[in-house]
């Protein structure tokens, strides 16, 4: 790719920044702006060389810049994307862009799914790293095993994070569609994304519409276990990996412990520094995939053994008081009840908290309100914030902390409903006792509670 300047609408989102990042390593002018310029994503930007704007102004457009990437969070009205299209300035998607300009011509590697796509992804491009292949990849997080969450190069590989939210408020496909796969994984679909998808059928059409460009030489991969990822079908060869008897890929956990599971995939013995069952499933897809690039179950084994992880999984922030305050970027049912799991694998015998804030489109309403109630019943306590932004969501469609918070009590465990992060952190300094482990899930900063928590239980 010629070095261009390349100013991008909306650059502090996970892989809107790690690609601005990538592309300035490869030589390319980047500017960029936001509505809150806030670290680490900010901190990753600026020690690229990056420029910085916050807010969205037309003063900020550089004066002879080559292209403008349009995030899919900006929609008209804001003020940059307004006078783009009024100067006729040439602009683009990022999935469009990561198409043209890094994968056309390799072999790509998509990871797709409601859940466990950053974990999978990482853990595939980590595999490829470790055994000498030096692939590029773009992951939706940060892996602690990599400097960054994206790398372009030359590599034949290049590895991605499959996302099925819209591209641009002018492009309303899913972005993977732009992807160009030669092997897709599935690792499960659920509804979510409730703010553009209608209900399941929307999403199993867009995940179809996924398996419909792979290639007859490729390989798609589907969860064996689940009913609406066995639904798709392809004119690629097609494997089932999963614990059910009739996978192809028949996938065995064999034990571990509080730091690592143990798994057979057909027979084949491999162990990962990850709990639960969750963690166990996106690895036999990472090694299905990775044998299909060519590597070795040996070369498999070593780069288990070598993973790191990625930054808000389960990422443990302190310990204060006795009490170990958890990062966790789960926000739909499913993520918040496996992970809570997990960590009573982890913590046998400690008394568990999860504090939940309702921020992402679909967690804010009530669609998944069951649910959520059921997964933190898994906890031993609870916390749940006020929704997020209410006002984009009507009230009769919105989550009702209350009532969740009412349901989880009337089981047997004991749930509040906090209006701010101020009563969240009281609340919990009131509640939690030496050894305790606070879980904290959400896909946003939460107002710095993780600090804050441990800051008033060191108090």
């Amino acid at each position: 790719m010629t070095p261009k300047h390349i100013h991008f609408i909306g650059i502090c989102g996970t892989a809107m920044g790690s690609t601005a990042a990538a592309l300035r390593a490869q030589g390319h002018i980047i500017t960029g702006s936001d509505e809150k310029v806030y670290p680490p994503m900010s901190d990753v930007l600026r020690a690229a060389g990056i420029t910085l704007s916050e807010g969205y102004k037309a003063e900020n457009l550089p004066a002879n810049a080559d292209l403008h990437v349009v995030g899919n969070a900006i929609s008209r009205g804001n003020e940059e994307l307004e006078t783009v299209l009024e100067r006729r300035l040439p602009y683009i998607s990022m999935a469009e862009l990561i198409k043209r300009e890094v994968i056309q011509g390799r072999r790509s590697f998509v990871v797709s799914g409601t859940h466990g796509k950053t974990t999978t992804t990482t853990l595939l491009a980590w595999l490829l790293e470790h055994a000498g292949r030096n692939p590029g990849f773009l992951i939706g997080g940060v892996p602690a095993n990599f400097e960054s969450g994206a790398r372009f190069n030359d590599s034949e590989f290049f590895v991605i994070e499959g996302d099925e939210y819209d591209t641009a408020y002018f492009d309303k496909r899913s972005k993977f569609l732009h992807y160009l796969p030669e092997c897709v994984i599935v690792n499960n679909i659920e509804f979510d994304h409730a703010d553009i998808f209608r209900g399941l059928d929307d999403i199993l059409l867009t995940f179809q519409r996924l398996l419909n460009s792979v290639p007859r030489n490729g390989l798609v991969l589907l969860n064996g276990d689940d009913a609406n990822c066995l639904a798709l079908k392809s004119p690629a060869p097609v494997r089932t990996v999963g614990l059910g008897p009739d996978c192809s890929e028949r996938l065995v956990i064999t034990g571990g412990g509080p730091e690592s599971t143990d798994f057979t995939l057909n027979g084949a013995a491999f162990s990962l520094p990850m709990i639960g069952e969750f963690n166990a499933r996106n690895a036999a897809m990472a090694v299905c995939a990775a044998r299909h690039a060519g590597l070795s179950d040996e070369e498999i084994r070593a780069g288990l053994a070598s993973f790191k992880g990625i930054r808000r999984r389960q990422q443990v922030r302190g310990e204060a008081g006795g009490v170990t305050v958890v990062d966790d970027f789960g926000h739909h049912p499913t993520a918040i009840r496996e992970t809570l799991r997990g960590m009573r694998r982890k913590y046998p015998g400690r008394r568990l908290w999860a504090v939940f804030e309702p921020r992402s489109n679909t967690s804010r309403r009530n669609l998944l309100q069951n649910e959520l109630i059921a997964a933190l019943r898994e906890a031993d306590g609870s916390v749940v914030a006020s929704v997020a932004n209410p006002e984009k969501v009507p009230a009769e469609l919105r989550l009702d902390p209350d009532k969740v918070a009412a349901s989880v009590t009337s089981a047997g465990r004991a749930c509040f409903h906090e209006p701010d992060t101020a009563a969240i952190v009281a609340r919990l300094k009131q509640e939690t006792r030496p050894g305790d482990v606070v879980i904290v899930f959400s896909n946003g900063g939460f107002d710095g509670i993780h600090d804050k928590l441990l800051a008033a239980l060191q108090a």
